[in-house]
């Protein structure tokens, strides 16, 4: 017997988070009721509908893909606008875990594996997000420190970064080049830190998420994710 969000998790529907609020919204029945208690357990007899859809168990798949600029973080787009699903072919439901904005380069996850999603995602993990940035202006030490230090987005909310470097600056273009660590993913996040110290972001990529890098894959490249990567990442809920 499993919880009704991992199995639904499990079928690469959604993550555990998202199928939380599918099972409180009664879009989920079990054997013909309607379930809206979390703490529901299944078995493989029972018969789980989604939206009133069966789940089915998928064969997961984990990508690692470095996004182009110009490319939405989405499954689909109801513009034709191409999306980071149309990089990789597969036929499974595979979708970005989290999201790099339209403009934004570098590191994305894709899986059709909802709890793995979930490990990549979960605040309690505090999985590092590594990017650089291209700032309009030149960083001094009074505003890295502020950065590492807390600065406040959106509706009074306080972020840090764990670890901000000054790569290289010049002064003819005068622009710099900015390493930034974070651990939350809030929407617009990096560019709004660095707008609340006085700085417009030119260019953003995501260089590194938890032991995850990009290291060989050019833009748009992509490569599948390694049984001993993923197994890795279970290990992240195992050792809390």
């Amino acid at each position: 017997m499993e919880r009704l969000q991992k199995v639904i998790a499990a079928s690469g529907i959604a993550s555990r988070r998202k199928a939380e609020e599918l099972i409180t919204e009664g879009k989920v029945k079990v054997n013909g009721q309607v379930v809206t208690e979390l703490g529901t357990k299944v078995s493989d007899k029972d018969k789980v509908l989604v939206n009133n859809e069966p789940i089915t168990k998928e064969v997961k798949e984990y990508y690692l893909l470095n996004k182009p600029r110009g490319v939405l973080t989405t499954t689909s787009d109801d513009r034709s606008r191409k999306t980071v699903v149309d990089l990789i072919p597969t036929s499974a439901r595979i979708y970005p875990v989290g999201r790099l904005d339209y403009d934004t380069t570098g590191l994305l996850i894709l899986t059709n594996d909802g709890e793995f999603a979930n490990i990549l995602m979960h605040p309690s993990n505090n999985i590092e997000k590594v990017y650089m940035a291209k700032l309009k202006g030149i960083i001094k030490k009074e505003q890295i420190e502020a950065l590492k230090e807390g600065v406040t987005i959106d509706d009074n909310i306080t972020v840090a970064a764990k670890r901000v470097k000054l790569k290289k600056y010049d002064p003819k273009t005068n622009t710099c080049m900015v390493q930034i660590t974070i651990c939350e993913g809030k929407n617009h996040q990096v560019k709004k830190m660095f707008a609340a110290v006085g700085f417009d972001v030119i260019k953003l990529k995501r260089e590194k998420e938890g032991f995850f890098d990009l290291k060989n894959l050019q833009s748009g490249e992509f490569r599948k994710l390694t049984p001993k990567e993923v197994k890795r990442v279970y290990g992240l809920e195992e050792d809390k």
